[in-house]
């Protein structure tokens, strides 16, 4: 997906249509430590302790980082500048992309 670094978009702080800097900004999304699947959850279930034989939770070597991931891209957000007022740092709701370029 290909951004361009200036778009003409209506400002709310000036009431008009100017000129603003299109910047990329991430998300910061943090994975969670009470997701689905996660040991923190299942030993807060009570799973993966005491005596005797723990199964999924056991001794045994862990997964590769590449089989933990299952999304293949990352969101992002826009923040958009006013030009004139300098203000207008308002960001529009991520989007999953593939490769963002930005001319």
């Amino acid at each position: 997906m290909k951004v361009p670094k200036t778009t003409n978009r209506f400002c709310p702080y000036c009431n008009k249509q100017t000129k603003q800097k299109v910047k990329l900004v991430g998300t910061g999304f943090k994975r969670g430590t009470l997701t689905r699947g996660s040991i923190a959850r299942a030993k807060s279930r009570g799973l993966g302790r005491g005596i005797g034989n723990k199964g999924k939770w056991g001794s045994k070597p862990p997964v590769s980082k590449f089989k933990r991931k299952s999304k293949t891209t990352k969101k992002t957000n826009f923040l958009y500048i006013c030009e004139i007022c300098g203000k207008g740092k308002y960001q529009k709701k991520g989007k999953r992309t593939g490769k963002l370029i930005q001319e």
